[in-house]
């Protein structure tokens, strides 16, 4: 099974391309809500903001600043890629659903709509579906725990020796 999670090919490029973009991306976010940085609140403001103003049970809202934080981390390694993008995807889900379909598609470039609508959701949960189909790619933690991958690596290193 973790033979399966952790599969990817790593001579696909594009993949860690994705991954490594993604990753950056929902790891600035994340530590703004987990840590406060880049003008974030902080773990404790985003908890009270997720559990008093959007009523959002605190379990639930700690999940959403760990996929975020911790997601965005295991993205950039390339470590339980398809875990990590997982948990970015249904962060996603839950945002067009709870805020931002009522924005419709188009975000607040103009800024006269009240919230941003969908259109980044929507690019962030094909990259995300990309890599839960796929992995991690090149470069990654994932390729080197693959099991077919470090057998090539065992056969490879054993014709070099």
């Amino acid at each position: 099974m973790f033979g399966r999670l952790v599969n990817t090919d790593p001579d696909n490029f594009a993949l860690t391309v994705l991954r490594l973009v993604l990753g950056v991306v929902f790891f600035a976010h994340g530590a703004q809500k987990m840590l406060g940085w880049f003008g974030g609140y902080g773990f404790s403001g985003t908890m009270g903001f997720f559990t008093h103003q959007m009523s959002i049970p605190a379990p639930l809202a700690f999940l959403a600043i760990a996929a975020e934080f911790f997601g965005g981390l295991g993205l950039i390694v390339g470590f339980l890629t398809r875990v990590a993008a997982f948990g970015i995807t249904v962060n996603m889900l839950v945002a067009i659903l709870m805020v931002h379909h009522q924005f419709g598609l188009f975000m607040n470039w103009a800024g006269n709509q009240k919230g941003e609508g969908i259109e980044f959701h929507l690019l962030v949960l094909a990259i995300s579906f990309a890599i839960m189909m796929m992995g991690a790619g090149a470069f990654s933690v994932d390729g080197w725990l693959s099991p077919g991958n470090r057998k090539e690596l065992r056969v490879g290193a054993g014709r070099r020796g």
